[in-house]
C-alpha cells in the first residue's frame, strides 16, 4: 500500500489511467472481433458497414498515443485486404 502522499497521488493517476485505456481498448477490439467473424461468415455487406467505426477508433486510439501510427496503419490495411476478399 502506498504510504507518502506522491505515491498515493501515483495510485488514483493510475487507476484513471487504466480506465481509460481498457475503455479505448474495448472500443478497438469488440468492433474489430465483431468485423473478423463477419468475414469468416462471408457477410461482405454487414462487415463493411463497421469499416468506418473501426477506422474511427484506430485513428483516434493513434492520435491519442494509445497505439502507433504506423500500428494502426497495419491495423487498417488489413481491414481492407479482409473487405476486399469478399468482394
Amino acid at each position: 500500500m502506498a504510504i507518502t502522499s506522491s505515491a498515493k497521488k501515483a495510485l488514483r493517476a493510475g487507476e484513471k489511467k487504466r480506465v481509460y485505456n481498457l475503455r479505448t481498448k474495448a472500443a478497438i477490439d469488440v468492433p474489430l472481433k465483431k468485423f473478423r467473424k463477419l468475414v469468416s461468415e462471408k457477410k461482405a455487406k454487414e462487415a463493411k458497414a463497421l469499416i468506418p467505426s473501426l477506422y474511427k477508433a484506430l485513428d483516434k486510439a493513434a492520435k491519442r498515443k494509445f497505439i502507433k501510427a504506423n500500428t494502426a496503419a497495419r491495423f487498417k490495411s488489413r481491414i481492407m485486404a479482409a473487405a476486399k476478399k469478399l468482394g
